[in-house]
């Protein structure tokens, strides 16, 4: 190999600089019509550097070691997951003067294998990369090395995943990430980086730079492996390695605000579905306090006047917008998994478990602030703080009553005003609508806690407030599947609110004495629950007004629960005339009669609504028999 000194070797240093400046910075600005100018300029360079290399070594009397630009080789076999190839017992030692050698002709077939991915050469990119692997086979892992081969290995992770071949590309990476891990433990010491190979003495990394960018490597590997999880389906794998991977990104201060913040929102949406809230808030918070340092959204003034703060208005308006609704996700997620454990068979609330569980609060409480510290924290001491005091402002443990449920309601609502004014109903229909339905659910969830049904009718009162104009005003023809859900929840809405209504009024009166304005608000939401019902029901017709003989499955239990509560709703209508309770009943009995039928001709569909097929089946057979006695009185009074 030729002297650090010579000029042979200061021209391919010089070369080796011109070529990362054509790939990192001069690439940026090529034009469209030769958008791989600057990168196919430093192939040629890498190319040369490549056989100035092979020409020092046979200098030295090194056998050819073939692959690269040079000659034929065979590159070894990509491992397959599980499989983690043994790279420290055996070989040169990565700092021998071959071993070296080794090192920085794999590091040229690296950056080769780069510029060729990068310019859509993916079979070419690969030969370079399992050339680099072939050389570094003759390698220990050392300081001088490890770098290289972590690179290598993350590279072809990320190839072989872009073919979907998840699994090899999950061998790497393991392999990858075994790596890391055994250097570490062994060795420790702040590695060489693979751009030192071509640097003069006077331009080395310091060590807390070498450091930075292997733990940066390590960090890359990590991210990879959670999105190879992430698409075998192992989630909880690719939960923590995302976990890991934020964590580092912090600690290494190499990330972008406002993207890191979305992805730690994002990793809190897993947290939630599992009921893990301490770690699902953790998250939340620390995207919320992260998203701050990507500094004020600009004024609508200043970004009329400039294109680039416009852009900049846009984007932290809608990600900061994103995380709101993850917020939401939180607070209605957590409401509702209260609600499961403290509801009885009916589904009211459960005060006797109310009490148990209040009692356990406190032991619950301690394990909580037991698992807060085992957990994997985000931040510095800089920001932990300003996370803590974001944390403390909703629960993570279940709200056991109305007082700690409207406190995570609160938290809710402003997310939802948050999240609004950037997904306007003008521009962003189905996100505005679905922000609503999940504002409609947490006055549900909130309502559950709610012992006076008199303040739980108002709380229903206010979803149909801000739901009905909506379903009303949207048009079926774009919108028919959002419309059918409108639909549906109104119908349940002011089911609800007609058994609250008389729940309040058979304490106050006896049920066959209810007033005149009793029975009309009675009627009134009996209608307008059936009305809801039966539109949904109409909405399946087809253009001709057929109903269809067929239900698809996304609407095979919806439209038998709609059929068995219309039946139920004409049924309770409270009217003193026998001819319009006989059309009430008659209209009753064959929404009944619907729904055995149907399951009769369909018997898959019995498992849908087990419940309701049973009652719709007792009434089909009590029902004629209330008709006929209501005839016979109506024919003898005439």
């Amino acid at each position: 190999m030729a002297s650090v000194n010579s000029a042979e070797w200061r021209s391919i240093c010089d070369k080796f600089t011109n070529a990362q400046s054509l790939t990192d910075v001069e690439s940026r600005n090529d034009p469209e019509n030769e958008p791989f100018r600057s990168k196919y300029k430093a192939r040629e360079l890498l190319r040369e550097i490549y056989c100035s290399l092979k020409n020092f070594e046979a200098g030295d009397g090194e056998e050819d070691t073939g692959g690269g630009e040079g000659g034929e080789q065979r590159a070894p076999e990509p491992p397959l997951a599980g499989q983690k190839d043994d790279v420290f017992g055996h070989g040169l030692d990565g700092d021998s003067p071959a071993g070296l050698r080794a090192a920085k002709l794999g590091a040229v077939d690296y950056y080769l294998g780069v510029n060729h991915i990068d310019t859509e050469e993916l079979s070419a990119g690969q030969e370079h990369l399992m050339s680099c692997l072939k050389l570094l086979e003759r390698c220990r892992v050392s300081p001088e090395n490890v770098s290289l081969v972590i690179h290598v290995r993350n590279q072809l992770g990320i190839l072989w995943a872009g073919r979907d071949e998840t699994e090899m590309a999950q061998g790497f990476l393991e392999t990858a990430e075994s790596i890391y891990q055994r250097y570490m433990k062994e060795d420790g010491t702040p590695p060489t980086d693979m751009t030192e190979y071509f640097s003069s003495a006077e331009n080395l990394l310091t060590h807390q730079e070498r450091t930075k960018r292997f733990e940066m490597a390590y960090t890359h590997t990590m991210y990879y492996l959670a999105q190879v999880y992430k698409n075998l389906g192992e989630t909880e794998h690719a939960a923590n390695y995302c976990h890991s991977t934020l964590q580092r990104q912090l600690k290494l201060n190499q990330f972008t605000p406002m993207e890191w913040a979305l992805n730690a929102a994002t990793l809190s949406q897993y947290y939630i579905t599992k009921g893990r809230y301490m770690e699902g808030r953790h998250c939340l918070a620390a995207a919320t306090v992260i998203s701050g340092l990507a500094g004020e959204v600009p004024s609508e003034a200043a970004a009329q006047e400039n294109e680039a703060e416009s852009e900049r208005r846009e984007q932290l308006r809608q990600k900061r917008a994103e995380i709101a609704r993850c917020w939401i996700k939180y607070c209605l997620n957590i409401l509702q998994d209260a609600k499961k454990l403290l509801e009885d068979n009916i589904g009211e609330l459960d005060t006797d478990r109310q009490d148990d569980l209040k009692r356990e609060r406190r032991q619950e409480e301690e394990e909580e602030e037991k698992g807060r510290k085992s957990a994997l924290l985000f931040g510095s001491e800089d920001t932990f703080d300003s996370i803590a005091s974001v944390e403390e402002k909703v629960l993570c443990l279940s709200p056991l009553d109305f007082t700690e449920a409207r406190a995570v309601f609160l938290v809710g609502q402003n997310y939802v005003t948050q999240a609004k004014e950037y997904f306007e109903m003008d521009g962003y229909v189905t996100d505005h609508i679905e922000i609503l339905q999940d504002h409609s659910v947490l006055f549900r969830s909130l309502a559950f806690f709610e012992e006076d049904p008199e303040r739980r009718c108002k709380m229903h009162k206010r979803r149909i407030d801000m739901l009905e104009p909506i379903c009303n005003d949207l048009n079926s023809q774009y919108y028919l599947m959002i419309r059918r859900q409108l639909m549906f929840e109104l119908a349940e809405i002011y089911n609800e609110m007609m058994d609250l209504k008389l729940t309040v009024a058979n304490r106050q009166a006896d049920s066959q004495s209810l007033d005149n304005h009793t029975i009309k608000k009675f009627n009134h939401l009996c209608s307008a629950s059936a009305k809801y019902f039966q539109m949904f029901l109409d909405s399946l017709r087809s253009p001709e007004g057929k109903f269809p003989e067929h239900l698809e499955e996304e609407v095979l239990r919806p439209t038998l629960v709609a059929q068995f509560r219309v039946a139920r709703l004409h049924s309770r209508l409270i009217d003193p005339s026998p001819s319009v309770q006989l059309e009430n009943l008659n209209r009753s009995l064959e929404s009944y009669k619907y729904v055995v039928q149907y399951c009769e001709g369909h018997p898959e569909a019995a498992a849908a609504v087990e419940t309701e097929l049973e009652l719709s089946s007792e009434m089909v057979g009590l029902l004629p028999l209330k008709i006929n006695r209501l005839k016979a009185r109506m024919a003898a009074n005439n």
